[in-house]
């Protein structure tokens, strides 16, 4: 099986039945669908009754599966008994591989892949390979700069959802963005999850663009809220569960004097974020969260992104790896264009490529630093190269 996980509303299912518009034979399934609810329940093997239009082997679409409680152990039963018969992809906004404790492991049964808002990378690639990449990262576009730079001023005024990125108006991705948050709050999680107080669970989500950017304190938002460290970690953990946020850890390994524990928060939807240099890092942190796990999902490597920062408040923003091996330090500066102090000084004790990445600006630099070349470029620029 195939299991498509990301962001609700962020087009899996559009993405879903694209595919299944390739197959003669294809079936689509939504457990948000009372009647597809109910045929699944009085029979189990429903699709079987599929009408045939020749002998190729028919797909099967289950939508939002993750939300009946017996999810697992019914696709185990489904795949072991039908897997030669039936192709299967199984989509969902939940984390599809840890959503539910318990029940039996789903292990050598699927292949996971993501599905996230639209990024630069995607929206405007200019087709690089990750060979490539790693033989050179300091390379910036070629073409369709400026297309490049409008496409990155829409995705911080309206986010990367299909929806309100396409409208591109402010009354329409303000309207989206209250009813998507709440909803996933409101219904989703209180629906799936454990959680009574779902009001301190909204006042936690509404301090989290804020702290974009920091490590994040889990004491200071326990004492915010007045409620127990555990309490906040495990509402936290909810947030990624359901993709309303992701974190960075940060990178200890040959670094003297790293922090190991404070995490970094980031929002799928950055353009809720008032401050211009959260925001602006919280679009970096997107655009290669996304390459990076589109590069696990593919197979090509074992890759990670972190951030870095000492005991002494040095800190890089972010850092690629590839095996447990530093791969390229990127820094996120919303208008400096001279390569920060840190950036240099964690580039020559790692002696990997650095980047800095700036918001607005008529051009690139690349400077030396002992040796080693610093590229300092506008972001809408850099990112597109990003396979």
């Amino acid at each position: 099986m195939v299991l498509l996980a990301g962001p609700r509303q962020c087009g899996k299912t559009t993405l879903a039945k694209m595919i299944a518009a390739r197959f003669t034979n294809s079936l689509y399934f939504n457990w948000d669908i009372i009647t597809d609810k109910q045929r699944l329940v009085a029979d189990p093997y429903f699709f079987q009754d599929i009408v045939r239009k020749d002998a190729s082997t028919p797909l099967i679409l289950f939508d939002e599966i993750h939300k009946y409680k017996d999810w697992k152990n019914y696709l185990k039963g489904v795949y072991d008994r039908f897997h030669d018969g039936y192709h299967f992809l199984v989509s969902g906004s939940g984390r599809l591989d840890l959503y539910q404790k318990g029940g039996d492991s789903l292990a050598g049964r699927y292949r996971p892949f993501h599905l996230w808002p639209l990024t630069l990378g995607e929206l405007h690639s200019q087709d690089n390979t990750l060979d490539r990449f790693r033989q050179d990262p300091l390379l910036v576009c070629a073409r369709d700069r400026e297309d490049c730079q409008a496409a990155w001023r829409r995705l911080s005024s309206f986010s990367g959802f299909p929806e309100p990125y396409l409208a591109g108006r402010a009354t329409t991705y303000r309207r989206w963005s209250s009813a998507y948050h709440r909803q996933l709050i409101r219904e989703d999680i209180r629906d799936l999850t454990d959680v009574k107080n779902i009001d301190d669970l909204e006042i936690l989500f509404a301090l989290l663009p804020s702290r974009v950017g920091a490590p994040l304190s889990i004491p200071s938002l326990s004492n915010d809220l007045k409620v127990a460290y555990n309490t906040v970690k495990s509402w936290l953990d909810i947030f990624e569960r359901f993709y309303l946020t992701f974190t960075l850890t940060p990178w200890t390994a040959q670094v003297s004097r790293a922090i190991q524990k404070e995490r970094k928060v980031y929002l799928f939807d950055c353009a809720v974020i008032e401050d211009p240099g959260a925001r602006f890092e919280n679009l970096i942190a997107l655009e290669l969260f996304r390459a990076v796990s589109n590069w696990n999902d593919l197979g090509l490597g074992r890759f990670g992104l972190h951030y870095i920062r000492t005991k002494e408040g040095r800190e890089v923003d972010f850092l690629l790896v590839e095996n447990r091996k530093p791969l390229l330090l990127v820094e996120a500066k919303l208008r400096d264009t001279t390569p920060g102090v840190n950036l240099k000084r964690f580039q020559t004790a790692l002696s990997v490529p650095a980047v800095q990445l700036v918001d607005e600006d008529d051009g690139y630099r690349l400077m030396d630093n002992d040796g080693r070349q610093v590229l300092v470029a506008p972001a809408a620029w850099w990112l597109p190269n990003l396979p």
